[in-house]
């Protein structure tokens, strides 16, 4: 008992002595980058760079978040800018007229520019307008003030990201900062890797959310569930690796039952996400001959175990030959894929300019709203699933 007791105390021990050790060296990182960054603000401003432009003031950082470059005319909101970016980890460059600007983007690499709205000789739309013309891969970020915001929304149409509104304290700025920089990955790894990814022999599933696994061998039904015929028979069906990756993160999953018999474009399963129950109908017509239960106890493994491993229960086809005729393989499904891919994208977009603003003041209703305007997105997306 007394033994028992001691390696439950060192233990313990060990345990808050290692918790301490790590939260003093997470102090210790936080102090020392602190240290570096305003280190490399006092440098950067007393650099020359005014041969690049006349008002240019830089502060380069090593391994940035992102590159920056705000304009306004207005020397203490581009220096409140340095300080609060520098200090989080942006690397930035600011200046003080749009002129500046253009010429600065045809020769550097950034990955945000932010503008004020107002500016004498040239204003944020015209900046907005000549910089995505200029550099369309530059994210662009307008500052406007209330009187101003039926402006800052005409931007948006222009190629600006989204605006926000000032006054917004330095935890807003960072915030918002945050969300764009989350939202520009996402888009660049979306133009850079989407596309169907045809799994042969001894190739590996991707897992990219923008690359679509598609087994050679298994057929692929329009509502979106796979299906692959096994040696004795028995067709396991599964919801395809586009559901599964736009579903990321599934709540709760809903399998038929055992002995079942089911006709073809019924509800065979259904998955839950947010509150919104998608169902997926039966690709054959036949009876359920077994379940995958592990889906329902762990329905967030869905989205991460290999492709056919998502099985959702096996069906003992009675009519197979003539249902099979509706189901793609191999080539067609990846044509197929990419009028899925292109489908989905144009509702995505038109949910993208529906709240392109990022408030940074969000209200909890504003937060609900969008969330509901995102499960139309995917409502919308999901209609031909129900049809059969």
């Amino acid at each position: 008992m007394i033994v028992a007791l001691i390696v439950i105390v060192t233990i313990v021990a060990f345990v808050i002595v290692d918790l301490v050790l790590r939260t003093l060296l997470k102090k210790s990182h936080e102090t020392r980058m602190r240290k570096e960054r305003e280190h490399a603000l006092d440098v950067g401003l007393k650099l020359d760079v005014s041969e690049e432009a006349p008002s240019l003031k830089r502060v380069e950082l090593d391994n940035p978040k992102a590159r920056i470059l705000a304009v306004d005319d207005e020397e203490i909101i581009l220096s409140s800018f340095r300080k609060i970016l520098v200090l989080a980890g942006y690397a930035i460059d600011t200046v003080e007229k749009g002129s500046e600007a253009l010429g600065l983007i045809r020769k550097n690499d950034y990955d945000f520019i932010f503008t004020d709205l107002k500016m004498p000789e040239m204003d944020g739309v015209e900046l907005t307008k000549a910089a995505k013309h200029l550099r369309p891969d530059i994210d662009i970020i307008v500052i406007t003030g209330y009187a101003s915001i039926e402006t800052a929304v005409e931007t948006v149409k222009f190629g600006a990201m989204a605006y926000v509104e000032k006054p917004f304290t330095e935890d807003e700025l960072l915030k918002f900062l945050k969300t764009a920089l989350i939202k520009r990955q996402d888009n660049l790894e979306k133009q850079m890797r989407h596309k169907i990814h045809l799994i042969k022999p001894g190739t590996h599933e991707s897992r990219s959310k923008y690359e679509l696994n598609v087994p050679a061998g298994v057929f692929i039904s329009p509502q979106h569930a796979w299906a692959k015929i096994e040696l004795n028979g028995i067709v396991r069906v599964g919801p395809d690796d586009l559901i599964r990756k736009i579903f990321e993160g599934i709540d709760q999953v809903e399998l038929p039952h055992s002995e079942q018999v089911i006709e073809k474009g019924e509800p065979l399963f259904s998955i839950r996400y947010d509150n919104f129950d998608l169902q997926i109908p039966s690709p054959f017509s036949g009876k359920i001959v077994s379940i995958n239960s592990e889906h329902t106890e762990h329905p967030e493994w869905l989205s991460i175990k290999p492709f056919e491993l998502s099985w959702m229960c096996g069906i003992e086809p009675s009519n197979l030959a003539s249902e099979l005729q509706d189901l793609k393989i191999g080539r067609d499904s990846v044509d197929w894929y990419q009028g899925e891919i292109k489908r989905y994208q144009e509702l995505a977009d038109k949910f993208i300019e529906n709240t392109a603003q990022i408030d940074t003041n969000e209200t909890e209703e504003s937060e609900k709203r969008k969330r509901e305007e995102y499960k139309g997105l995917l409502m919308s997306f999901s209609k031909p699933f129900l049809q059969s």
